[in-house]
């Protein structure tokens, strides 16, 4: 007996496809490759293409215009995108995540803060501001690192510990500080340029800083308290950590897609020296290519149908269990190690044409071990997985 397919809020094909608007703006992308490289950030030919898709508005409330989709249509807007340019990808996939966060805001900072059709929201890792509490709101002063898509980003977020006015810590009822995250426009920032890496080098993910600045209460959120959650899709009864962690592994899976894609390609016409075949005639090729196909097929079919269950089982009106949380960080954990090792066999595949940036295989191969480094694909993971499967408490709670 067929499943029953998980719910969708899109229709392939439609006008309105996610999927489909970022398969519209692929040959603008693909063409912006290398100055995206060269300038370290995503060009303006390139955001002009995503805001007319409304690539950074697939997570954002419908109240905002957004589409509030599905984990598993976001999952497959970033690997169409990643296929081509994963640090566009990784820009959109964080976006995303982000853009989650206007969920919990009230209307009226909703709409100053998102309501223009080009606002984008980027933050930086971890708790590392310190917001003091004062009259309206609060003053925050703080250095955030690897803030993703940060050079084109019209808000920023600080997310940062809360203190009283007399310095004592605010807590949570469970004794935790209380964080929270602080919202304020780009130019009450002081950016850092420290973007000079290996690869995923068009994300920009630099550094920023803001002292002693003022931030309305309104401006800002705790994504824990359901009870500042203000709208009622079933996107938002996920934690924006399993949203990164399904377009991250999305991302991989993308990029290890573009390679395979890059690698049939090759086949067509490539006589490897010293050989008594091409490679499209070539047994051991042949072999090599089917396994790779069959590994990214599986693990892309691992995610969707995780992500896919998951999501139904909160649009039938049940709430996540850890068990279930953990399902998800096993599959996409899972997807993000295989698509980098995906990669990187199918760029050895392609032999010494691999090693040169004027073909595609090289910047791929960069991409993907950077990404790989992300939290999301720790090889820890499994052990906080392993543990509850096994019956034993979870060694973290993190990303769940």
């Amino acid at each position: 007996m067929q499943k029953k397919t998980p719910a969708t809020s899109t229709t392939a094909g439609n006008a309105s496809d996610p999927v489909q608007r970022a398969r519209n703006v692929l040959e603008v992308l693909a063409a912006a490759g290398p100055q995206i490289e060269a300038e370290r950030q995503l060009t303006a030919q390139v955001m002009a293409a995503f805001h007319k898709e409304r690539l950074f508005r697939v997570l954002l409330p419908k109240s905002l215009g957004g589409d509030a989709v599905d984990l598993v249509t976001f999952g497959k807007v970033i690997e169409t995108i990643a296929a081509v340019d994963a640090s566009a990808a990784w820009c959109v996939s964080q976006g995303g995540g982000c853009a989650m966060g206007a969920a919990f805001l009230q209307p009226d900072a909703q709409k100053r803060l998102f309501g223009a059709p080009d606002s984008v929201l980027a933050w930086g890792a971890g708790v590392q501001g310190k917001a003091t509490a004062v009259e309206g709101g609060y003053r925050v002063t703080g250095t955030w690192t690897f803030a993703s898509g940060s050079r084109h980003a019209t808000i920023l977020g600080g997310h940062s510990y809360i203190f009283e006015k007399d310095g004592t810590p605010r807590k949570r009822p469970d004794g935790r500080q209380l964080d929270r995250s602080l919202l304020f426009t780009r130019d009450k920032a002081k950016l850092h340029d420290i973007w000079h890496v290996v690869g995923l080098k068009g994300t920009g993910s630099d550094t920023f800083e803001v002292k002693d600045l003022f931030v309305p209460e309104d401006d800002t959120i705790d994504r824990e308290n359901p009870a500042e959650l203000r709208e009622p899709e079933p996107l938002f009864q996920f934690a924006a950590t399993l949203a990164y962690a399904v377009g991250f592994c999305s991302l991989m899976l993308g990029v290890a897609r573009g390679q395979l894609d890059s690698l049939h390609k090759l086949a067509q016409t490539k006589t490897p020296r010293g050989a008594v075949s091409s490679l499209l005639e070539s047994p051991v090729f042949q072999t090599n290519y089917a396994i790779l196909e069959a590994r990214h097929r599986a693990a892309r079919a691992y995610l969707h149908q995780t992500t896919g269950e998951l999501y139904q089982s909160v649009v039938d009106g049940n709430t996540l269990t850890m068990e279930q949380k953990l399902s998800l960080k096993l599959a996409t954990t899972y997807g993000i190690n295989q698509g980098v090792e995906i990669a990187t066999e199918a760029y050895r595949a392609a032999g010494q044409t691999a090693i040169f940036p004027s073909n595609p295989f090289e910047r791929r191969m960069r991409d993907a071990l950077t990404a790989s480094q992300q939290t999301q694909g720790r090889i820890t993971n499994y052990l906080t997985v392993g543990r509850v499967l096994l019956g034993l408490p979870p060694d973290t709670l993190m990303f769940l």
